[in-house]
């Protein structure tokens, strides 16, 4: 477990806090300069994570939520049955564990998808720190809300009846969640696997392997092992929104 940054003007969390490309979308977004030593006292930066380790596991206690920095992060479910349900992706700046704040125990458990590095967010200071930084409070409701919105997103994705759809769907969201990033909206690696990818949207993995062919073949997609570059957004737009296509009435669904 990392130790508690030391607090001070001159300290290395604020430094890096200010300097960092992720900090229009992390918690100092909602604090001044002035109240964020304050936010320095509970953060626990830098932790680092190999690929498959644990940051956290499902049913045990909920202590902190975590910001990743660099890496990448998949949430996941242990079912009645004993099988794994992928439930997420998370890129640098996203929070995980927040779906777990109304509760003990985590509701899920989160896997470092490869090296990865999180600040660690201890609740039982968020809690009091969020009541003296109004800004902070509201920040954390703002991420609430778009974790319900991702609930939602992840139900209609689900929704979609053609495995076209649904990869279409998740790549025009990746998309999207880079370019936030200030990242390249067209050209990246994809964090997870493809046994993941279909884990997450309810496919066989031998159907993304032939989507992501098909769609490379369309001259939508270019794809190298897990190097991806979007080649015609807009046809990939219209895919996603294909939801009057009768179930399988594409070829090969």
């Amino acid at each position: 477990m990392a130790q508690t940054i030391k607090t001070g003007k001159n300290s290395p969390l604020k430094a890096s806090c200010q300097q960092c490309s992720l900090s229009n979308l992390c918690l100092p977004l909602a604090v001044s300069d002035d109240d964020l030593d304050r936010l320095e006292d509970v953060i626990q930066q830098g932790q680092i994570y190999s690929r498959g380790d644990y940051v956290f596991e499902q049913s045990t206690p909920f202590r902190s939520c975590y910001a990743v920095r660099s890496g990448a992060v998949k949430t996941s479910i242990v079912t009645e049955n004993g099988d794994e349900q992928v439930t997420g992706f998370f890129l640098p700046g996203e929070l995980i564990g927040l779906d777990s704040m109304s509760s003990s125990s985590y509701a899920c458990s989160a896997k470092a998808l490869e090296r990865t590095s999180v600040c660690e967010l201890p609740v039982e200071h968020l809690d009091d720190l969020t009541h003296k930084l109004p800004g902070l409070q509201h920040h954390f409701f703002h991420l609430m809300s778009q974790e319900i919105q991702n609930s939602h997103q992840l139900a209609l994705m689900l929704s979609k009846r053609t495995a076209e759809e649904r990869i279409a769907s998740l790549l025009l969201s990746l998309s999207g969640r880079f370019a936030r990033r200030k990242l390249s909206p067209t050209q990246f690696n994809l964090p997870m696997a493809r046994n993941d990818i279909a884990n997450f949207l309810g496919l066989a993995v031998e159907t993304v392997s032939r989507v992501f062919t098909r769609f490379q073949n369309q001259g939508l997609i270019r794809a190298r092992g897990r190097e991806v570059e979007l080649l015609d957004l807009d046809a990939l737009q219209n895919i996603s929104q294909e939801d009057d296509q009768p179930a399988c009435g594409r070829k090969g669904c």
